[in-house]
């Protein structure tokens, strides 16, 4: 069995409401340091041998990620 690390993130320009929402939070609560929040996706996936990392791209291409709007990076 292999195991894949997916890390999802925003395309850089695009807006990311819960990210700003938090970098605001953190202000509010008196982190005033805080320039930036970026909030994305960690994904585990196992797999068994057999299923080559282009069947994972395929994976994230079709659901795991928004091509459109993120981008993502597998590792393992």
């Amino acid at each position: 069995m292999k195991r894949y690390e997916i890390f999802v993130t925003g395309k850089e320009g695009i807006f990311d409401p819960a990210g700003e929402t938090s970098k605001n939070a953190l202000s509010n609560l008196g982190y005033d340091g805080v320039k930036g929040v970026s909030i994305g996706k960690f994904i585990e996936l196992d797999v068994e041998d057999s299923v080559p990392l282009s069947q994972v791209e395929e994976m994230c291409e079709k659901l795991l990620a928004n091509p459109v709007i993120e981008d993502y990076e597998i590792k393992g």
